[in-house]
């Protein structure tokens, strides 16, 4: 069957036609996180034929993520298999066309250069504030355009943005929120409809830009020109795509569009790049394994938190152990297959956002658990 024949229903799309769908197949998307936003988008835009898609993800697939993350199954869950692993494989069961590169990595200040050099526009399948602002830096630093996602409970939003700033995803949300006062998927709970919504619009917006750009793989790591100069003309760049915010409430039926303010931004007016090379960029790197003690200890966020309020959050998910200086999650040790269980573990949250998470000296496991129940 011929490639004509496999996209034939998207080619006689007029927005799209036969340039658009070229294009496409000439873009390099990165999928940053394949939980349930990312692992969507990426079974939408390789059925679209989008020509590279590089799947970046630090953990494994657990049994609570099948009811939402598509691609997986419980055969993935029973053995813990790499979620990036996973999803390739079963990408390209259904697009062999396509090339499809996995990367079960920790994205930082240091390795996200080396993740999404070449890439053409970046999907936000992140589950922490702390990988998006640094995303954003990056972003601005290399003009590369994203869609950023987000779902918890029944609500989430999307939108798109050029990496040209103005708006940016500072101008959106300034500063991260407080450890501890977000709410996560894991704490407070997720429809899967809802993250399936999410995670299509997050497709449509990337198809939308991929297919009406001259050269997509054009778009992104735009530095200066041989005379140091660099270009900031949109001009035809982002045709068709604005960079509204697109909210939605899939339970109580309500949706909204609104534009974003970009007033007294600092990272795509002050030009800071806090996350990428400032403090928090390293602050970000200050987590550490505790020698002997198979734990490892995350940086404090200087934020002061409410130890009493999170225990009552906590409260559900295991036993809770709560004094005035800390307050201390047990998770049940979880089976991943019929001989395979892992090791408990603890999570002691301290005051100023500081935590020890004990029974792993895996940093990229650490800094899950703790996006999953504190937020981050």
């Amino acid at each position: 069957m011929s490639r004509q024949q496999r996209y034939d229903r998207q080619i006689r799309f007029p927005a799209i036609g036969k340039a658009g769908q070229q294009r496409l197949s000439a873009a390099t998307v990165a999928i940053l996180g394949c939980g349930a936003l990312g692992s969507v988008a990426a079974e939408i835009l390789a059925r679209a034929g989008v020509g590279r898609l590089t799947l970046i993800d630090r953990d494994t697939v657990e049994w609570s993520n099948l009811q939402r993350q598509s691609l997986y199954t419980e055969a993935d869950a029973h053995v813990g298999r790499a979620k990036a692993d996973a999803a390739a494989e079963r990408l390209r069961r259904i697009n062999s066309d396509i090339d499809i590169q996995p990367h079960v990595v920790d994205v930082t200040a240091d390795t996200i250069g080396s993740m999404l050099s070449g890439t053409s526009l970046v999907i936000d399948g992140s589950d922490n504030f702390g990988i998006r602002f640094l995303l954003n830096d990056y972003s601005l630093e290399t003009r590369l355009p994203w869609v950023h996602g987000g779902c918890v409970g029944a609500t989430g939003q999307a939108t798109f943005l050029t990496g040209r700033g103005q708006p940016c995803f500072r101008c959106l949300i300034p500063e991260p929120p407080p450890a501890a006062a977000q709410q996560t998927c894991d704490t407070v709970g997720v429809v899967g409809a809802a993250t399936h919504l999410v995670a299509s619009l997050q497709a449509m917006l990337a198809i939308r830009f991929l297919s009406a750009m001259p050269d997509a793989r054009d778009v992104g790591n735009n530095g200066p020109d041989d005379n140091g100069e660099v270009d900031n003309s949109t001009s035809g760049q982002f045709h068709g795509v604005d960079s509204a915010v697109y909210s939605m409430d899939l339970w109580g039926g309500r949706f909204r569009r609104y534009e974003i303010a970009s007033m007294h931004c600092k990272a795509c007016q002050q030009g800071k790049r806090d996350f990428l090379h400032g403090n928090a960029a390293a602050a970000g790197d200050q987590s550490t394994v505790l020698c002997g003690r198979n734990a490892v200890q995350i940086a404090a966020s200087g934020t002061k938190i409410d130890l009493e309020r999170v225990g009552r959050q906590w409260s559900e998910l295991g036993r809770v152990d709560q004094n005035a200086f800390f307050v201390r999650l047990h998770l049940a040790a979880e089976a991943t297959g019929s001989e395979v269980v892992t090791e408990s573990r603890t999570l002691t949250l301290f005051r100023d956002g500081r935590a020890v998470i004990a029974g792993t000296d895996d940093l990229s496991v650490a800094r899950s658990l703790y996006a999953r129940y504190v937020g981050g």
